[in-house]
Formats: C-alpha cells, structure tokens, sequence
C-alpha cells in the first residue's frame, strides 16, 4: 500500500512540473500573474543594452580628395597675411593675380568674428586657421568653378583650401574641417562641389556639440558688459559706440602725462589703428604697471571724443586688486613689445588713401593711423614757431613747418628743455634736415605729427 501511494506521489508531482514548464507566468504591472508569450522568459535588458551605441567620428576633412585633374583651378600658394578664421591672404603668381596677392575667403562657411565685433569663438576660429597653415608643408587653393569667383564686395576670392600636415602625403580641406570642429557656421554650405560633405561635418559637430555648439561659454572670450571689439572696428566706426564702455586689445607704445598711446595691428589692411587713452586718477600701483609701454594689454573703458585734442580717446579705466580676472579690469597680456614705428613718405601721409572692404569711400590714411607711431625721414624745416604764451601749459612747445619731396608735414613737439633748464629755441631746428619718430595726430582739422621728447628728432650732419 504503501509502495503505491509513493507512486502516485511522484507521478503527481512529475505532471505539476510539465504543466509549469509550459506555462510558465511572469508578473505583469498591477502585481496580478499572466501568461507569458514565449517559451522561456528573458531577463530584463539592462541599462548598457538599451542605450544605442555612439555613433562613430568621421574625419570629413580626410574624406575628400583634392582632385588636380578636375576642371576647378588650383594653385600652390604661400601665407602673406592671416586675417580671421575664414580669410587668409595669399602669395601667388602674378598670372593669378596681377599684384601677387589672392585675398582668399572660405567657401561654404563663417566663422564667428574677431576683427570687427570679437564674437565667441573667434580667437578660436583664427588660430585653428594659422595654426594648421603655419604647420603645412603645402597649401593649395581650389577654385569652386572654372575662374576664380569673387565675393559680393569683390575684393576677396571664394576658394577652398587645403593643405598637406607635416609627416603626412595627403591633403586636407581645411573649409570642412573647420565646421567639423564647430567653428564655423554654415554659408551656402550646400551649394557648392563639396557640399554634401559640408552638411554632413556640420551635423557632426551640432550632434557632438563642438565648440560654438557646445552650449558652454568660450574660454577666450569676455563676458562682462563691455562691447568686445577690435581697435579698427572702433576707429572706423566711433560714433557708434560713443559714450559705450569697449574693450580691445592694444600695445601701449608712448606715455605722456597721465596720457598714453596704444596700437594694434590690422592684417587685413596692413596697416596700424592707434588710440589715446586717458589713465586718469582711477589706477594706481599694479593698474599703472599694467600700462607700461611695451605692455601688450586688454582695456577696458569708455568710448568719448576729445574735443580739445579734436579726437577720440578711452578713459575711465580700473584695476580692481582682489579680482584680477574680473572682466571689467584692464589686463596685461605680454610685454617687452616694440612700437609699430612704421616707415611712412611724408606723400603717404598727407595724401594717401585707403580702401577699405565694406566701406562707402576710401578713407585719409592719416585719419586711419591716427594715434599710432611712425618714421619719417629726410624732411627739411623750412620754418618754425615757438608758443610763447607763459600761461599756457605748452609754453616753449614748437611748431616745425617741414617739407618732403614737395609734400608740406606739419610737426608738433613737447616742451623741450636744454640741459641748463632753458627751453630749446627753434632756431635749433630751423633749415635741417630731420628724421623723426613719433605719434599721428591732428589739430584744428589738420594732421601732423607729435614728437614727445628730444630723441624723437635727429638733425642730420
């Protein structure tokens, strides 16, 4: 009896163990049993299996190739002039360009500003530009079509480039390897031979949130209520930002009473833009130190006109000790940098013009340069006036009337003493032949030069 009880005890539990086996149930979200659908359950994926895998980094610049045999024109060319992330001016032969020189713009993109309006990631953009030409062993530039295209204002030509690394055999297109770091925007990115590569890099580098994608502030950039500009952008365009706090990276060239001059210079135009800007009596100790001359700085202060100087200077300054990086403070950038000191014809000076990229008229080169430093050589001083009025604060100062080739120069110098303490006469200067060193200027509408010591002045034998 009880052999077969045990029996049909197994045989029981046998087919309690195949019925499981088929059915088996998984629990379903309001806790009651259900049926499952498959055979076997499967465990729940985890976090790493339902996440997609990261989509793989193309290198677009490396995946086009720069074709010699196309129907585009191309041509070697060396670096004259760095301008900003999307502008370079290159060297070629006279048969591309009768002056020798391609001003090239990049096809299919715009980098963010740095030579008008400093824009975020502009620093960047231009020194990723410099940075993979100055390495280079060769640079090559490609026309989109069969000519050389210019752009809208038609001073620049349209064009993209490429250059082979060092080490390497094989070129890059440096146009879309800009928008693939994301430093660049697109412009007509599409409409052009590498177009679908363009829009391509450029959906990488918003999808990997690259630089000006990244949603994160640019570390070379400011951000504090000052307009950041460039020393051109603010003499061109002064009445602009009259009365607006600006900020601007110069060297500080001349010191003059509690005055000094800066200077910056501007590739583009090959030329310097200078400002005078007043210290006045909100810096000392470290904040005078930072405007030493010779200091490459970052300043900070107000735009206004200087009616008795008949200009434009900077003042309201500040340096604030326990905030260094502060961005409202003015800030040394390097030193031991030498001033501009260009050599200029007197011809140059009176009655040169500039034509500059996006504006109406060609401007007075002396209006340009005011405020910068300059040499001139051999000018003859046919007359000289002394100011004799005692109460003013220029008494002794002289006015020499000089003449270059035919071309008058006006000269204005400081106060200059002998070394017994009397004031230099004129006569000291009258009918010699000069070179001299010193800073552009204006008075009473008309240009002349300011000489702020004795050195700036070298009579001929």
């Amino acid at each position: 009896m009880n052999k077969i009880f045990r029996s049909c005890l197994c045989l029981l539990l046998v087919l309690l163990l195949a019925a499981c086996e088929k059915t088996p149930q998984v629990q379903t979200t309001d806790g009651s049993a259900a049926e499952s659908q498959t055979e076997t359950a499967q465990p729940a994926p985890t976090e790493a299996a339902s996440t997609a895998a990261p989509a793989v980094h193309e290198d677009f610049a490396a995946k086009v190739t720069l074709d010699m045999a196309s129907e585009t024109l191309k041509q070697e060319v060396t670096v004259k002039t760095f301008v900003d992330g999307d502008t370079v001016h290159f060297h070629v032969p006279e048969s591309v360009m009768p002056d020798g020189v391609l001003k090239a713009r990049f096809l299919g993109l715009n980098t963010p500003e740095s030579t008008g309006k400093v824009e975020e990631y502009g620093k960047a953009a231009s020194k990723f530009t410099r940075e993979k030409l100055e390495n280079a062993v060769s640079i090559v530039i490609e026309s989109d079509s069969g000519t050389w295209n210019p752009d809208s204002g038609g001073e620049r030509y349209l064009v993209w480039v490429w250059y082979c690394p060092k080490g390497e055999s094989k070129y890059r297109n440096l146009n879309i390897e800009l928008l693939q770091n994301g430093l660049a925007k697109a412009y007509n990115s599409g409409q052009n031979r590498y177009g679908e590569t363009c829009l391509a890099a450029l959906a990488q580098a918003m999808n990997e949130k690259c630089a000006i994608y990244s949603g994160e502030k640019d570390p070379e950039f400011f951000y504090g209520d000052a307009l950041e500009l460039t020393l051109r952008e603010i003499r061109l365009h002064a009445k602009d930002y009259e009365g607006s706090k600006v900020a601007f990276e110069a060297v500080v060239t001349r010191n003059s009473d509690g005055t000094v001059y800066v200077e910056e210079y501007d590739p583009e135009l090959d030329l310097y833009f200078g400002m005078t800007v007043y210290l006045g009596y909100g810096l000392s100790g470290e904040g005078l130190n930072i405007m030493n001359v010779g200091n490459r700085v970052r300043i900070v202060g107000t735009l206004q006109y200087y009616e008795a100087g008949g200009t434009w200077q900077v003042s309201g300054l500040s340096y604030k000790v326990m905030r260094p990086d502060d961005p409202g403070n003015i800030q040394k950038i390097s030193e031991g940098n030498p001033p501009a000191n260009v050599l200029t014809t007197a011809d140059r000076y009176v009655n040169g013009k500039v034509d500059i990229p996006g504006e109406d008229e060609a401007w007075d080169y002396a209006a340009l340069v005011l405020d910068s430093t300059l040499f001139m050589k051999d000018l003859y001083v046919k007359s000289v006036k002394m100011t004799d009025n005692k109460s003013s604060s220029s008494y002794g100062a002289l006015t020499l009337y000089c003449e270059s080739d035919g071309v008058k120069v006006t000269l204005r110098t400081g106060v200059f003493h002998q070394e017994d303490g009397s004031l230099v006469p004129g006569k000291t200067y009258l009918h010699k032949t000069i070179d001299v060193t010193g800073v552009a200027g204006i008075y009473d509408g008309a240009y002349q030069i300011r000489l702020l010591t004795q050195d700036d002045i070298q009579v001929h034998p």
